[in-house]
């Protein structure tokens, strides 16, 4: 894996296969973020997988989701154990989970909480590595109507990581949402919205 920092940017621009993993709790949509990243990393040419860690999965249970994206067929079949990118939908997860388990010292955090990347990174006791914030619940209740912090922290990812052009990701995330709410496109308007905000608000360091 390669990681390339810009000065001039946030953003972080990876090559080969991006492993990322989601640690969220049920009714958070960690499954469907994986798999609608996957999806929209697809149409833009890309090899992808995504899909959940199976097991129990009652409202407010730990669950645990993957996604792969490469230049290249993609040939493993399993979990991810040592992810480049790691999604933290809700922040109580970091003391109930190993939430960094594999993740080398060039790793990336992206965290929803109202706590700073500096305080975050105290609390995963991280020496390397990038540690960025966004307070998704919020964003998704402001634009949404309700917390579901999924749709904002693919907005956030997008900023962070060049898996996808932005504006490709969000035509991509605008039909895909087009086509689930047909009839309700407040709710369209509301993921939309929820992605462009974080994608703005994200911090790091």
């Amino acid at each position: 894996m390669t990681i390339v920092i810009f000065e001039r940017e946030e953003q972080i621009k990876m090559s080969d296969v991006i492993e990322i993993r989601w640690h969220g709790r049920g009714g958070q949509g960690a499954k469907t973020a994986a798999i609608l990243l996957a999806e929209a990393a697809s149409r833009v040419g890309k090899y992808i997988q995504g899909f959940p860690e199976y097991g129990p999965e009652r409202m407010g249970a730990p669950v645990t989701a993957y996604t792969r994206i490469g230049d290249k067929p993609i040939r493993i079949h399993a979990n991810i154990l040592e992810p480049d990118i790691v999604v933290i939908l809700d922040p109580t997860l970091i003391r109930a989970t190993d939430v960094a388990s594999g993740v080398s010292e060039n790793g990336i955090f992206i965290i929803n909480t109202i706590e700073s990347p500096a305080v975050m990174r105290k609390k995963l006791n991280l020496k390397g590595g990038r540690v960025f914030t966004v307070d998704a619940n919020n964003i998704s209740l402001e634009t949404i109507g309700r917390v579901i912090p999924n749709t904002p922290l693919m907005g956030a990812l997008i900023k962070v990581a060049e898996v996808i052009p932005y504006d490709d990701f969000l035509k991509i995330m605008k039909e895909e949402f087009e086509k689930k709410f047909k009839s309700r496109p407040e709710v369209v308007e509301g993921n939309i919205k929820a992605m462009e905000r974080a994608y703005q608000e994200v911090k790091g360091e």
